[in-house]
C-alpha cells in the first residue's frame, strides 16, 4: 500500500517498439474487418462491378470509391471508438500501452479524430512522426503533440 510519503510516479511514455508491435495486433483486426465489409458489398453489388480486360480485373470505378471510403470509415471507427472507451485497442491491451488526453483523463471524440488523421502521414511519411518521440523531451510523438495525448506503458498487474 502506497504511503502519503511516496512520490506519485507518472506514467512514462510508451516506446516505438511497443507502439509498433500494438499497431501490428491491430493491422489484423482491421484487415479482418476490411474483408468482411469487401465480401458484403461484393455480395450486395453482385459480380457486374468487375471486369477482366486484357487478363487484368478492373473495378468499376465508382464501386471503387465506395469501397475506399467504407474502409477508411470503419478504421476511424475502430480507432476512435477504442480510444475513447477506455483508450485501449486490443493490441494496445496486449502490449499495456494507453491512449490518453494529456492531462491523464480520457480521450475526447475531437482528440481521438485528430489523432487518427495526423497518425497516417505520421506513419507514412518515412515514420517521421512516430521517431518524433525520440526528440520529444516527454517521449511523444508528433500526432500525440498535435492531438494533445499521450500513450503511456502501464505497470503490471500484481497477480
Amino acid at each position: 500500500m502506497k504511503s502519503d510519503d511516496e512520490p506519485c510516479r507518472l506514467p512514462t511514455a510508451a516506446g516505438l517498439l511497443r507502439r509498433l508491435a500494438a499497431l501490428l495486433y491491430d493491422v489484423f483486426l482491421v484487415l479482418a474487418i476490411w474483408m468482411a465489409i469487401g465480401f458484403a458489398a461484393q455480395l450486395i453489388a453482385g459480380d457486374g462491378t468487375n471486369q477482366v480486360v486484357d487478363g487484368e480485373v478492373r473495378t468499376n470505378s465508382l464501386f471503387g470509391a465506395l469501397l475506399f471510403s467504407l474502409m477508411c470509415a470503419s478504421s476511424a471507427a475502430f480507432y476512435i471508438g477504442f480510444w475513447t472507451r477506455g483508450g485501449q485497442t486490443l493490441g494496445m491491451l496486449a502490449w499495456r500501452i494507453r491512449a490518453q488526453s494529456s492531462d491523464g483523463g480520457p480521450m475526447t471524440a475531437g482528440q481521438a479524430l485528430l489523432r487518427f488523421l495526423c497518425a497516417w502521414p505520421a506513419f507514412f511519411l518515412f515514420g517521421l512522426g512516430y521517431l518524433w518521440l525520440y526528440l520529444d523531451p516527454n517521449g511523444d510523438a508528433a500526432h500525440d503533440r498535435l492531438s494533445r495525448t499521450r500513450v503511456v506503458t502501464l505497470p503490471r498487474r500484481e497477480r
